[in-house]
């Protein structure tokens, strides 16, 4: 059970007495509320009442936790069981008083314990608060004169510093230590109502990627010692997750700066309990990370965040460049930040100056746009790495390597492959031969995004890999054998029809030059392609079970196969009075939509209303190029990152910057009239089976009911049919 999942107590701790209620102690248990209930009944040793809550009974936590390991009752694990009631008690003590200030207390007395390397057990057990209070701040004062990590917290903790040491020695026993105390205290952030320090929170997933990406014991295992640095440190996570998976960390000097004078002394505290030493440990109060520490050979950090409204992509370049700065021979950065910024396409002239000058500067390694809701508190901030590298090898310069992972989730098998990608790049570079194939990005020439002057940052095609793996060369094998299964089953059934012929869709592997890559955007800037708004309809205008009203409506449930078209309609008349400015759908109209996923609907019919969030694209006959819609549609569906991470609150990319191949006039002409030959057997096959399915369902309920018998000279069916 996770610290979050416990609400802090309804009394919370009263008179050194932690109290808990039956609906927390079923919390602690893991069990459904009214098992508590039964075992109150049926256990005469269950914990009798310490309090009561307004009429509710409440419980001392220790005693129902010690009765729970006695009895061994209720589905959590014992040594949990301990560190929930510590934890219930931290919660509920920051509950009474300011829960930054309580976080702060116990981290700066499980500090003390480890510079004292003494338990805190003689001042928390002394007869009165203020002599646990004044024998805390003479350890203090002795251990930490300077006030760099512990004394500041212990003056102004007052009396409730000797409740706190208790928690803190009762943390320390659960955690086996107060490196393990401190980050289970830092753990249970979001359950104190901290945020602070949640809100830059990243996901386990991609802790783990930067932590891969650094490769800091491959580095280790090569100097034998590294820096380690973060000039945006916040509460510390991405240094003390690298220190972590490091396991050596006095061969680590850490640097770090926040503006934020509380946050930094977390972070020291925090460095200081990983087991970096307190001499090789550098925590600045400021903006700026001043380098006359150490000059670092690792950078990992995170650009402060800014909302939406008030986020300027020229400061988030600006922070890259800064970062960029601070690297010396040899030294990588990973650096979090904007999408917007780093990835996407570029509003102004500025903007696109800075990055362009960014990316020929030569440490320019890696783009990788990451999937949404990996900053788990701000979901629909959309994140994008940069990785940089000062002395890249020779056959990676004028090149960077560009990632999307934007679409789908960063599983462990995604993160490891990226990150083999990325390593492979840094140790190889481009090697046209015998060199590893990215299989989530495309290594692209400094010159070519220099020329395109502001465009985004994203993979031009499929990785090569991906195109030319075993199962792209044997499309024309596999489609062919399609096509004679189709014919054999048709020949079979003896629903072939002259009219129909046999399916040959004649596609050949192409050898010559692959078609270029366009945008949806492009085709629309062209006036190949318009784009139309759907309407904000009101719910009780419309009709369900396609009952009355003379228009379809096309939301996202029809679009996205979830509803049959036609299932909600709209008068037209009400159409007329209540949405002045509607427009009706044309035959041939595609509606899409991107909500929950992307769905793509071509309305032959037309006179249909586009529901908001879908919306219309209307394809051009009269271009100098036009597409037709059954081909834009299918391009669309097979578009490249049209996907959406779980945990993202919106697509990964808008539908503009969809890339599409610019088939010529005659492929488009080809691919249109096999489609439509497609829908047509299509509907043959679904005309079939829903009268077979209908012939069985009929045929069974009437043998089932014994209405239906067979007849003596009807033809038995055939008694088994061939694969």
């Amino acid at each position: 059970m996770s610290a979050e999942s416990l609400m802090p107590g309804t009394a919370g701790v009263n008179g050194g007495v932690l109290l808990v209620s039956m609906a927390e102690i079923a919390e602690l248990a893991q069990v459904k509320r009214p098992v508590v209930s039964t075992w109150r009944r049926r256990y005469a040793d269950f914990p009798a009442p310490a309090a009561q809550n307004a009429g509710h009974p409440l419980f001392d936590g220790q005693q129902v936790v010690e009765w729970l390991i006695a009895t061994g009752l209720g589905n959590t694990h014992p040594g949990q069981l301990r560190a929930e009631i510590v934890l219930h008690g931290i919660a509920a003590q920051a509950d009474r008083t300011d829960p930054l200030r309580t976080v702060e207390t116990l981290g700066a007395l499980l500090c003390l314990r480890h510079l004292d390397e003494r338990p805190l057990a003689d001042e928390a057990t002394v007869s009165t608060p203020e002599e646990a209070r004044a024998a805390l701040l003479l350890r203090a004062e002795r251990m930490d004169p300077e006030d760099e990590f512990v004394l500041r917290e212990l003056r102004t903790a007052g009396a409730d510093a000797a409740p706190l040491a208790r928690l803190a020695e009762a943390i320390v026993e659960a955690a086996y230590g107060e490196q393990g105390a401190h980050e289970w205290l830092l753990a249970s952030r979001s359950r104190l109502s901290l945020p602070a320090l949640t809100a830059d929170a990243l996901t386990a997933e991609l802790q783990s990627l930067l932590v891969d990406l650094t490769d800091l014991r491959g580095r280790l295992d090569r100097q034998g010692s590294v820096t380690l640095a973060d000039p945006h440190a916040r509460a510390g996570d991405l240094l003390v997750a690298q220190i972590r998976e490091a396991d050596v960390p006095d061969a680590i000097t850490a640097m770090a700066a926040d503006p934020d004078e509380r946050l930094a002394r977390i972070v020291r505290r925090r460095l200081l309990l990983a087991g970096i030493d307190e001499f090789s440990l550098d925590v600045q109060v400021g903006q700026v990370l001043e380098e006359s520490f150490a000059d670092p050979d690792l950078i990992v950090t995170q650009l402060p965040f800014q909302s939406g409204e008030d986020r300027s992509v020229l400061a988030a370049l600006e922070g890259i460049e800064r970062v960029a700065d601070l690297l010396g021979p040899g030294c990588t950065a990973l650096v979090l930040g904007p999408a917007d910024a780093l990835v996407d396409a570029l509003p102004g002239t500025a903007e696109s100056q800075l990055r362009s000058a960014l990316l020929r500067s030569k440490v320019v390694e890696a783009v990788v746009a990451l999937p949404g809701g990996v900053l788990p508190y701000r979901p629909g901030y959309r994140a994008a790495l940069w990785v940089l590298t000062r002395g890249q090898v020779s056959t990676a310069e004028g090149n960077v390597l560009l990632a999307d992972i934007s679409a789908e989730p960063l599983t462990e098998v995604v993160r490891m492959r990226l990150a083999e990608d990325i390593l492979l790049w840094r140790a190889e570079g481009f090697r046209a031969l015998d060199g590893h194939d990215p299989r989530y990005g495309r290594a692209v020439r400094v010159a070519e995004l220099d020329h395109a002057f502001g465009g985004p940052l994203t993979p031009p095609g499929p990785p090569a890999s991906q195109l030319l793996a075993l199962a792209v060369r044997e499309r024309p094998a596999l489609i062919a054998e399609a096509e004679g299964r189709l014919e054999r089953v048709a020949r079979t059934g003896r629903s072939h029809d002259d009219e129909y012929g046999p399916y040959q869709g004649g596609v050949v592997r192409r050898t010559g030059p692959r078609p270029r890559r366009t945008t949806l955007g492009a085709l629309i800037a062209a006036g190949r392609v318009t784009k139309i708004k759907g309407h904000r309809l009101d719910q009780r205008h419309l009709t369900g079970g396609g009952q009355g009203g003379h228009h379809s409506v096309l939301g996202s449930e029809e679009v996205t196969g979830r509803s049959a078209v036609g299932t909600r309609r709209i008068d037209r008349l009400v159409l007329a009075t209540a949405y002045e400015h509607v427009a009706l759908t044309e035959p041939g109209d595609l509606v899409y939509t991107l909500t929950p996923e992307l769905g793509v609907l071509i309305d032959h019919d037309g006179f249909s209303v586009a529901a908001f969030p879908t919306r219309v694209l209307r394809v051009n006959p009269d271009a100098e190029h036009p597409l037709t819609p059954r081909v834009l549609a299918a391009l669309l569906g097979a578009a490249r990152g049209t996907g959406r991470s779980p945990s993202a609150v919106r697509p990964a990319r808008c539908i503009e910057d969809y890339e599409l191949p610019d088939l010529d006039r005659e492929d488009v002409e080809r691919f249109n009239v096999l489609l439509a030959e497609i829908e047509r057997r299509e509907r043959l096959l679904c005309t079939q089976a829903n009268a077979l399915a209908e012939a069985r369902r009929l045929t069974t309920a009437g043998l089932a009911d014994g209405t239906l018998t067979f007849g003596d000279n009807q033809p038995l069916p055939p008694r088994s049919l061939p694969d």
